[in-house]
């Protein structure tokens, strides 16, 4: 059977299966959309009764609780969107311009443009199959290759500059090896700052991812399982981080009943009132949907139990993940064009499908930028699919 026939026979098989898990498509079934089920229209109208709509109000305060007591810190910053809290993230973990920052290949781009914001570098290591993660092994050999130790900490070898810190990524919400990655930055004396963007509500051997890091972000956009329609956070359990955190989010404005008196550049990132009270409303429903979405991903396993075309990725062991999004890996001996047969022929039937991101070293502004060998990473880029996966599709008929 030529490679057409065997993508096309693929593509039935597939279906057939997301149809036993979702049933008809009705038209469109989206990949992630957000829920509001509890008290968000309340909330809001409160806001815009009272007037405090903007940066300052008792929900910013009540929110930044809510998602700290989540990720298992003792603070949390409220901020814009995702992005600005790993600004701001790498930033309080001290990585400076000229730096390179210790990232996956295998990351959404807001991971790199953080970096760059701060005049910082993105250096990419592999990932790992069994958590799509950061591989910890990979990282140690290759910074046992590249790096050298100086009085004033660890520095490329090949590039000449500092390498400030290591920023793993919980692809998918499902953590990454956060034991081995935490041992190698000790080895090598880096920070962990942690991009928790997608693993609100995931745990790794019982601790909550965002707990890891000196400091970590999360992201509440609209596709996340909860969401305050464009928002973020920095976590942490340095008090005097947090204080900083907060400082530089408010255009760094030294507290005083009238006079307009900043310290140092800052940033307008604090999160509105107005969105930091649908996060509150949202943030009350965390545990039920991550719920929902692990009952979603059973299915999954069900109906696509057998499949030879691929598996379910499954949480990592010791790990207990949200399942953000739900992804299919296509077995290792498929051809190249199926996954692309596989997304054009899902998404016309109905079922939004994605493949993962352009790997960051494939970007034309990354074409000079330090980097491990890339295997894994890219042979999962040909073979992962995401499926949809909002939580009320746990309950569909």
């Amino acid at each position: 059977m030529d490679e057409t026939l065997k993508n096309t026979a693929l593509l039935e098989e597939a279906l057939e299966r997301l149809r036993s898990v979702l049933g008809p498509s009705d038209g469109f079934i989206p990949l992630h959309v957000p829920e509001f089920l509890g008290e968000e229209r309340a909330l809001v109208a409160n806001c815009i009764d009272t007037g405090w709509v903007s940066s300052v109000g008792a929900y910013v305060d009540q929110f930044e609780r809510d998602v700290a007591a989540a990720c298992g810190t003792a603070y949390g910053v409220a901020v814009v969107n995702g992005t600005a809290a790993l600004e701001l993230g790498m930033k309080l973990a001290g990585v400076q311009a000229g730096d390179e920052v210790i990232m996956p290949a295998l990351t959404f781009v807001a991971t790199a443009n953080a970096a760059h914001h701060l005049g910082a570098i993105p250096h990419f290591v592999d990932s790992a199959l069994d958590t799509l993660g950061l591989d910890p092994v990979a990282l140690g050999a290759h910074l046992r290759r590249i790096s050298q130790a100086r009085p004033d900490g660890l520095y490329n070898r090949e590039t000449g500059r500092r390498i400030s810190c290591v920023v793993p990524m919980h692809v998918f919400g499902h953590p990454a090896d956060l034991d081995g990655l935490t041992g190698v930055a000790s080895e090598f004396g880096l920070t962990i700052v942690e991009d928790a963007a997608e693993s609100l509500g995931s745990r790794y051997k019982g601790r909550a991812c965002g707990s890891f890091g000196r400091v970590a972000a999360v992201s509440f956009n609209g596709n996340k399982i909860v969401t305050t329609g464009g928002g973020g956070a920095i976590v942490t359990d340095d008090e005097a981080l947090a204080r900083r955190a907060k400082h530089l989010s408010t255009t760094a404005k030294i507290a005083h009943p009238w006079a307009f008196v900043h310290d140092e550049p800052g940033y307008n990132y604090r999160l509105p009132n107005l969105n930091a009270a649908l996060g509150v409303a949202q943030m009350a429903q965390l545990s039920g949907r991550v719920e929902k979405k692990r009952r979603l991903a059973r299915r999954y396993f069900d109906g696509f139990s057998g499949f030879d075309g691929g598996t379910l990725f499954a949480e990592p062991e010791g790990a207990e993940s949200n399942y953000w999004l739900n992804t299919l890996v296509l077995a290792p001996d498929i051809g190249e064009t199926a996954r692309d047969t596989l997304l054009d022929g899902l998404n016309a039937a109905g079922y939004m499908a994605r493949p993962v991101w352009t790997l960051m070293h494939r970007l034309s502004f990354h074409t000079h930028a330090p980097r491990a060998p890339l295997p894994v990473a890219e042979d999962l880029e040909r073979r992962i699919i995401n499926l949809p996966s909002s939580a009320m599709l746990a309950d569909r008929a």
